[in-house]
């Protein structure tokens, strides 16, 4: 498995957090510590730091484990499928939204690009500064129904097969790759890519109660944007959304109000709960102002915090993670322990990374969020790295 610590420099100077409201995963300590040593925490609770170590007062402020994003399409007028290059500049600028951890996340292409984008990860970080931790690529198609395309370019899409994704491996810097499992082929490729250590997720689709069940049965462990690209609930032909519902898998949510309504939120937290996901799907003109820009090969007009296409489908959003956060909470009133699980352990567990990512506890990676009372982010450490402190937008 790729070590995440790997892709960030480690600072050699050891440092506390120190008067907190620190959230950790079986409690949550008031006015407590955190020892960081080598980008790791080494200690949690109402301790004393040892003499001469720096501290940093939190006294005020809540104390979370850095965000995961497992659906980015770009930010910051940078898109990934359009140029993977640009993975570390938004990754740099990405803590200012809480994200410490996010999967890059290229759509329907021509499979040079995914190669590319393959190939910039492998090259690492380089001189880029350092932020958020890139830990494998989200491949959004091009195995989607043509009928649920959203805004794939429809030219793109293809038939799954085990030979078209046999370089997409975790150890090739592939983590998470969308599907839709009703196609031809696809129950194959699905189990070919958990041999190679991929998690295969159900989206873009019109599968059937009966085709979801199946690709569960071969290997689907989770759902792409719930509800969005996919058949609305039938109550005589329960389809994808349903049997997502109704299973053990954890599935993605885009909780921006525009994406799904919030009542539908309230009602995937009641029957989901802990098997939540909150993800952005964001794309190019996240921390930009309204104006055209590319999600892939298409052009998209953001205007009034939604992105579309000319024809108005929604093309991604302009949601920034830490505000997904905060509307959740609104939308359900769920504690803020419950939302904070949904952008931490919950993806980092999916991922297969929950004993090192996403939690504030001994042995993790201190990947911490510094928030005020209001959930806005005020500084943010990524592997015990001070990256950013209260960011500039509002």
């Amino acid at each position: 498995m790729t070590n995440p610590q790997s892709a960030i420099r480690i600072p050699h100077s050891p440092f506390a957090i120190i008067g907190g409201t620190i959230y950790t995963p079986d409690e949550v300590i008031e006015r407590g510590t955190i020892l960081v040593e080598e980008g790791r925490i080494t200690a949690v609770g109402h301790i004393r730091p040892p003499a001469r170590w720096p501290v940093v007062d939190a006294t005020g402020h809540i104390v979370a484990p850095g965000f995961i994003d497992l659906q980015l399409n770009g930010a910051f007028d940078h898109d990934f499928t359009a140029d993977p290059t640009t993975i570390w500049r938004v990754a740099a600028e990405l803590p200012r939204t809480g994200v410490t951890s996010f999967l890059p996340t290229i759509i329907t292409s021509p499979p040079e690009t995914v190669a590319q984008a393959q190939a910039v990860l492998a090259a690492g970080r380089g001189d880029e500064k350092a932020g958020a931790r890139p830990l494998g690529l989200h491949i959004e198609g091009p195995f989607f129904n043509p009928a649920k395309k959203g805004a794939h370019n429809p030219a793109l899409l293809r038939l799954p097969s085990p030979a078209a994704v046999a370089d997409w491996r975790r150890e090739s810097h592939v983590w998470l790759v969308t599907l839709a499992p009703e196609l031809q082929g696809a129950l194959e490729t699905i189990a070919a890519l958990r041999e190679q250590g991929v998690v295969v997720s159900a989206g873009h689709s019109l599968a059937s109660w009966e085709e979801a069940q199946a690709g569960f049965s071969v290997g689907v462990g989770y759902g792409t944007h719930l509800f969005n690209a996919m058949p609305p609930l039938d109550h005589r032909q329960p389809g994808l959304v349903a049997a997502l519902l109704a299973s053990s898998v954890p599935v993605g949510l885009i909780v921006d109000g525009h994406h799904v309504h919030p009542e539908m939120v309230r009602l995937a937290w009641r029957l989901k709960g802990g098997q939540l996901n909150l993800v952005t799907d964001a794309m190019a003109a996240l921390g930009m102002p309204d104006g055209t820009y590319h999600l892939g090969s298409q052009l998209v007009q953001v205007a009034n915090g939604q992105a579309r296409l000319a024809d108005g489908t929604l093309a991604g959003s302009v949601l920034a993670l830490d505000e997904a956060v905060r509307n959740l909470i609104a939308y359900t009133g769920c504690s803020l322990g419950e939302a904070l699980a949904t952008v931490t352990s919950v993806p980092a567990d999916l991922l297969g990374v929950g004993e090192q990512l996403g939690r504030v506890a001994a042995g993790y990676a201190a990947d911490l969020v510094l928030l005020d009372e209001g959930l806005q982010v005020q500084k943010v450490f990524c592997g015990g790295e001070s990256v950013i402190g209260k960011p500039s937008r509002s």
